[in-house]
């Protein structure tokens, strides 16, 4: 070690190594990329008696919810195992007119040293499910976790640890230090899930490297309950969503736009779908072992601030609003007559209260969900189709579920995940991962030439070049693949001959 490496910190460090080692990850096959994954997938399993207890300890999960996370790791590596082998072949492109007797190929190439600063909210999945995208195209990856989940961090940091080597994958650990120090460094791809004040120092720490960024960032996603929805249905599914992980969700409902004439039916209905679901036995919601808890004082303090702030300017708290600061525990809460004068309109809730906004019209509701940030997903229950395709054509979200929520992230890793400007940039999930991770590199190979003269292309142009080169501005370029074909297969051939 030189005298430099001596100096450095031990951030600095862990990068050194792994960028050391990244030119050499390009040359690592399919198959072994494949199997360190799949002995991560293992380490994961093994793990999953430290990863109840943590998570557990941190928000007060139930280990039926904490599995669900596991299988959306699991999922992702299993779709990896099946694909990464034809995606990482030379993918050839259809020629065209200005490519005759050329032969056109993308190669996907690893983008070099990955950054991936995760949250807290889901902190495996979070943790690893970019990491796996960046490490099967290639890449050296460090991951540093949320210091808000410190059990989690350093179970995520032995799972690691017993699937790759530290000058291939690595965990570092620590608050928001560590975090500044990382994005000083010429990462060449940085992912981020979180909110928007630490986006945007990402985007910036980029910008200095000009390294490419994936980031998602949550906001306020719109829930429209139109007047032909199940009620019921939706209530029950709205719910489970805004209360899952105690409404520490990216995607879950932030506020419902319920058509006026169902919202004091719709508000009863989620009330019982509530209790149903947490208070079934009438203990009360503090006493269940299912429903969650906030993950530390300050978020608790922020929450409960939304509610206090609605209730002093004139809300109606039409259902829980019950606190206990010591357990990090606020009851499932629904707040109705609210204006966009209160935070709880304005400020991404991130916790287990919903805001229930009426409407009359569709006007009402496309704008007021215009005067916010492009969502990062955005819910529509209804039966009218003329209803739901109004609202899927005339919004815009990174995601969108009808009749449900919250199903369309970790399910399905055909889906891109991510936002929408202020809500995200980029995608995750299978290839889309794997693509963020990759270069996609254009590469063109000469073919035979289309003229007996070798120089009829350059300068001096011949009378022939500059005619036909006219010609090309006054007739289609782009023609069909079927005549492109025809016409290479004859230079082919011609090109065949003129060898003999």
């Amino acid at each position: 070690m030189n005298a430099q490496m001596k100096l450095s910190s031990p951030v600095q460090q862990a990068f050194e190594r792994i960028a050391a080692r990244a030119p050499a990850l390009i040359d690592t096959t399919a198959e072994q990329r494949i199997a360190k994954l799949q002995k991560l997938l293992q380490a994961t399993l093994d793990a999953r008696p430290q990863i109840h207890a943590a998570v557990r300890q941190e928000l007060g999960l139930c280990d039926t919810d904490i599995d669900a996370q596991l299988m959306m790791v699991k999922g992702e590596i299993e779709f990896y195992v099946k694909h990464l082998k034809k995606w990482m072949r030379r993918t050839p492109v259809k020629g065209s007119l200005m490519t005759l007797g050329k032969k056109s190929y993308i190669q996907y190439e690893p983008k070099g040293v990955v950054l991936n600063l995760a949250t807290w909210n889901a902190p495996y999945a979070i943790c690893l499910v970019p990491a796996i995208g960046a490490l099967a195209a290639g890449n050296g990856v460090i991951i540093k976790p949320s210091e808000l989940a410190p059990y989690s961090a350093q179970v995520v940091a032995d799972i690691v640890r017993s699937a790759y080597a530290e000058d291939e994958c690595t965990v570092l650990q620590g608050g928001a230090e560590v975090a500044q120090e990382l994005l000083a460094l010429p990462f060449n791809h940085i992912f981020y899930i979180g909110g928007h004040q630490v986006g945007r120092l990402v985007m910036k720490a980029a910008a200095e490297h000009f390294a490419s960024v994936t980031l998602e960032m949550g906001g306020k996603n719109p829930t429209i309950v139109d007047a032909s929805a199940d009620i019921e249905d939706a209530a029950r599914k709205i719910a489970w969503g805004r209360l899952s992980n105690a409404g520490q969700v990216c995607i879950a409902p932030d506020y419902a736009l319920v058509h006026s004439s169902i919202e004091k039916p719709f508000i009863e209905a989620l009330q019982r779908a509530m209790t149903a679901m947490f208070n079934a036995d009438g203990r009360g919601f503090e006493q269940s072992k299912e429903y969650p808890r906030l993950i530390n004082p300050r978020h608790f303090e922020r929450v409960k601030d939304l509610i206090d702030d609605a209730r002093a300017k004139g809300a109606t708290i039409s259902f829980g609003g019950d606190t206990h600061a010591e357990a990090r525990f606020i009851s499932p809460t629904i707040i109705s007559n609210v204006s966009e004068q209160m935070k709880v309109m304005s400020d991404e809730i991130f916790g287990p209260v919903i805001a229930v906004v009426p409407f009359s019209t569709r006007d009402d509701v496309l704008r007021t969900i215009r005067r916010r940030p492009k969502p990062l997903a955005l819910y529509i229950y209804a039966k009218d189709r003329e209803e739901i395709d109004f609202y899927l054509q005339h919004t815009t979200s990174g995601s969108t579920v009808v009749n449900h929520n919250m199903i369309q992230s970790g399910t399905n890793p055909n889906l891109p995940f991510g936002g929408v400007n202020a809500s995200g940039i980029g995608r995750l999930g299978g290839w889309y991962t794997f693509n963020e991770c990759s270069n996609t590199r254009a590469i063109v190979e000469e073919g035979p030439s289309l003229d007996k003269n070798p120089n009829a292309f350059f300068p001096p142009y011949t009378d022939k070049y500059k005619k036909m080169a006219g010609s090309m501005l006054t007739r289609p370029i782009v023609v069909s693949d079927a005549l492109i074909n025809v016409i290479n297969g004859v230079i082919k051939v011609t090109s065949s001959f003129s060898r003999k």
